[in-house]
């Protein structure tokens, strides 16, 4: 009765994990506004009260002037790729190695 009742036990406790492990897998990606809200976060940290807040409504009323801004390194690619036009072979690798690193 006691290796059933333990085995029980045993086997709700690993279903209760891959039941975790399933929500945590359907989370759905972020949204451009939730990412934007995590961006202004970031630079708002070292403001407080009426500052943050006038920050904050700029920071997320603002268009998509983050694209400009871009420096994820697909955004760095997409730059650098444009920027490199009309050049080629070791003249275009060290202009992309030099527009990467920055």
């Amino acid at each position: 009765m006691k290796k059933l009742l333990s085995l029980i036990a045993v086997t709700f406790a690993f279903s209760m994990g891959l039941s975790a492990a399933a929500h945590a897998a359907d989370a759905p990606a972020k949204t451009a506004q939730q990412t934007k809200m995590s961006t202004c976060n970031k630079d708002a940290a070292d403001k407080k009260g009426e500052e943050r807040k006038a920050f904050m409504k700029e920071c997320l009323s603002a268009k998509q002037e983050v694209a400009a801004k871009d420096t994820s390194q697909q955004g760095k690619m997409k730059t650098c790729n444009k920027d490199a036009a009309g050049k080629k072979g070791d003249e275009r690798k060290a202009f992309m190695k030099e527009c990467l690193s920055k």
